[in-house]
């Protein structure tokens, strides 16, 4: 142990210090000293003798230990490091590569049986993520790799499911980055990263794809340690692991030009790179719930990492929000993440990530704590919406009629339980009883809750995507993001216009790969973004792909012009005919073909100049009596099919999305259209 010597008179000078060169204390340790002082250490007390050549010093000193050091030392000298358990999350920007990575992870570490039928992307288990091809909700699964077990988080890679990703770096020591061989780190890149900086987190970088002819993996290495000396991180992080692999191939390798024939280096990778769990295995229970999941028969299901101590099955525990709210309850089942399933346990210790059943109410960032001595962890914060919507019942002349919630009251409470699970999420009533507002990171974000919604049985209509203003000091803000675009050269032209009528700034262009696509980097207002999905597919002829992701609150920009053209209204209930489609067609591109019914003010078509123009889709031909010689064919135009995410691009401030189980439709807002009627 080194002890410092101070010297606490201000009359005191040394030899050996220059005031006026250097006015800050001294500290002399003993191995300095070693010669000069006349007594051993033991015997120093407040009048000893220092001897410095031939002069000698009676003035008092002070020999101590920094007391403040020792609790800070003793508390870390009871965490340990577990070494037999790595929490790791794979985190990385969409359509980069993480669930057919976590595949390969899998089938190598053995989890399935040789003859097994394994689907695709086995984790992506929601009906909704293999329609769309995308992870929604992050997933826990296990592997063991030479007596170690490896708990693996797959994550989203959407920024607007940017909340989970927030969530399960609670739950981690370390994370995998996954980023594609060829474009390199990208705006969803850099969020995740930014997180799991600020964690403290180690990273492993995965380059993923290798084996793409145009694959770049110098560029992407060096891209990434800008991105990691950009978003200030340590000299231990920015010294990162890089792995090089064909997830779809199931091999990885510490070099480019040398892949192994299985996932072996990444593995290793792992075990060496990303540390045990920090621990206080003898300290008292503590579990921060971080993730929860409902079965009919167990109820809700609280998922977290334990901190610190051992949870037993049947445990009577504390359940906290604060230090004043804390209620208890008792552990009736545990499970632990084995290979691909939960598998019941008696107990577990600190640093595992278990499966608690048992606590009818608990919810996502409370702590499962010592019935004695338990004390609430910090909550989990995320960050906060940018986009809104409003939520209303359904009052078109077709309500009920495929829906099985209709009523206020469904809605309101279908909306609050998403909450429970949604952190970044907010719902709040609106003017009136039957309407509810809520706010999310994106508007995939709140689509995806509508889609699941309409699936359950709900029937309900939706207002246009808002954007979340803040107001500092008397001073407009609005959000802006950054939206990356891909795009060949031959289109490129047309989508920087397009982007500069919304009030875009180019940041950045470069080609990328020997393909002759251009990557554009935009900054960009929200309600900028707002429609542009299909605006720029129709520019680009179906070749563009655009990310987007949060960058700050800015000035407000001025007024956007989101649509030029207008809508075609129906102006009467009935059912289409081939007749009036015939001639309706004319005028614009319609939604819908003979046969289908109708109510007056539903959207049909898109008119081809701008304003509404109301038309009757149900008028027959006048049956007369006079014989025509030859039946006209009447030839028509195949109506444009919407996807739900299409007809929320489309809608404008007076026009609503009708969603049911079977139908979705638009129409004009009857508010809007009684106000206009006033005037």
């Amino acid at each position: 142990m080194e002890m410092a010597i101070t010297f606490h008179n201000s009359s005191f000078k040394s030899p050996f210090i220059n005031p006026s060169s250097n006015p800050k204390p001294k500290f002399l340790f003993p191995t300095q000293l070693s010669g000069l002082i006349s007594s051993p250490l033991s015997s120093f007390n407040s009048k000893t003798c220092l001897k410095f050549g031939s002069r000698t010093f009676t003035k008092p000193v002070k020999c101590s230990v920094s007391q403040a050091a020792k609790p800070a030392i003793e508390k870390r000298s009871q965490l340990k490091r577990r070494s037999d358990i790595r929490n790791i999350a794979i985190v990385a920007h969409v359509d980069h590569g993480k669930t057919t990575l976590v595949d390969a992870m899998l089938k190598q570490s053995k989890v399935f049986r040789d003859n097994q039928f394994v689907q695709e992307r086995v984790m992506d288990s929601n009906d909704l993520e293999r329609e769309r091809g995308i992870t929604i909700l992050s997933k826990n699964t296990s592997i063991t790799y030479k007596d170690t077990k490896i708990n693996i988080i797959d994550t989203p890679g959407h920024s607007d499911f940017g909340g989970e990703v927030e969530r399960i770096l609670n739950m981690v020591e370390g994370v995998l980055l996954v980023v594609d061989s060829v474009e390199g780190p990208m705006p969803q890149t850099r969020f995740v990263l930014k997180k799991a900086l600020e964690f403290g987190h180690a990273v492993v970088v995965v380059v993923n794809k290798i084996d793409r002819p145009s694959a770049r993996p110098d560029f992407v290495i060096n891209s990434t340690f800008e991105l990691f000396i950009e978003l200030n991180a340590s000299d231990e992080q920015c010294d990162f692991q890089a792995i090089y692999a064909s997830g779809i191939k199931g091999k990885a390798g510490l070099s480019a030009d040398n892949l192994a024939e299985d996932l072996g280096p990444l593995f290793e990778s792992i075990i060496r790179r990303i540390p045990g769990p920090h621990i206080d295995k003898d300290g008292a229970l503590q579990m921060l719930a971080t993730n929860i999941e409902y079965d009919e028969h167990k109820g809700r299901i609280a998922i977290g990492r334990l901190h610190a101590g051992v949870l037993l099955k049947g445990m009577e525990v504390r359940v906290c929000t604060s230090e004043d709210s804390c209620r208890y309850a008792r552990i009736s089942e545990l499970f632990v993440y084995e290979k691909f399933s939960k598998t019941p346990v008696e107990r577990v210790e600190a640093g595992d990530i278990c499966a608690v059943c048992g606590i009818e109410d608990i919810q996502i960032g409370e702590t499962i704590a010592d019935k004695a001595f338990g004390k609430p962890l910090p909550a989990i914060k995320v960050e906060e919406p940018t986009v809104k919507m409003a939520f209303s019942i359904n009052t078109s002349p077709f309500v009920g009629r495929e829906g099985k919630y209709v009523t206020s009251r469904n809605l309101r409470d279908r909306l609050y339980h998403e909450l429970e699970r949604n952190l970044a999420m907010r719902v709040e009533d609106g003017e009136t009883a039957d309407t509810f507002i809520v706010s999310g990171r994106g508007t995939l974000h709140i689509t995806i809750l509508i889609e699941n919604m309409r699936r359950e049985g709900y029937e309900f209509m939706v207002g246009p995507p808002k954007v979340i203003n803040k107001k500092v000091a008397d001073k407009l803000l609005e959000p802006y993001e950054i939206a990356t675009v891909e795009v060949p050269e031959e289109h490129m032209g047309a989508v920087v216009e397009l982007l500069g009528r919304r009030r875009g700034q180019m940041i950045d262009m470069q080609g990328v790969g020997a393909e002759g696509t251009t990557l554009l980097k935009y900054k960009i207002p929200t309600r900028g973004l707002l429609g542009l999905r299909n605006a720029i597919l129709t520019a680009s002829r179906g070749t563009a792909i655009l990310n987007t992701i949060f960058d700050s609150y800015g000035p407000w920009a001025g007024d956007i012009v989101t649509r030029d053209q207008g809508s075609l209204v129906a102006f009467e209930d009935g059912s289409s005919t081939s007749y009036a489609i015939a001639s309706s067609q004319e005028r614009g591109q319609m939604f819908i073909g003979p046969g289908t019914e109708v109510y007056k003010g539903q959207i049909v078509g898109i008119h081809q100049r701008p304003g509404d123009l109301s038309l009757n889709v149900c008028k027959k031909k006048a049956a007369t009596n006079v014989r025509s010689n030859k039946e006209q064919t009447v030839v028509l135009d195949t109506p444009l099919d919407y996807s739900l995410d299409d007809c929320i691009e489309y809608i404008q401030e007076d026009e609503l999305v009708e969603v049911t189980p079977s139908s979705i439709r638009m129409c004009k807002n009857p508010k809007f259209a009684a106000a206009k009627k006033s005037r």
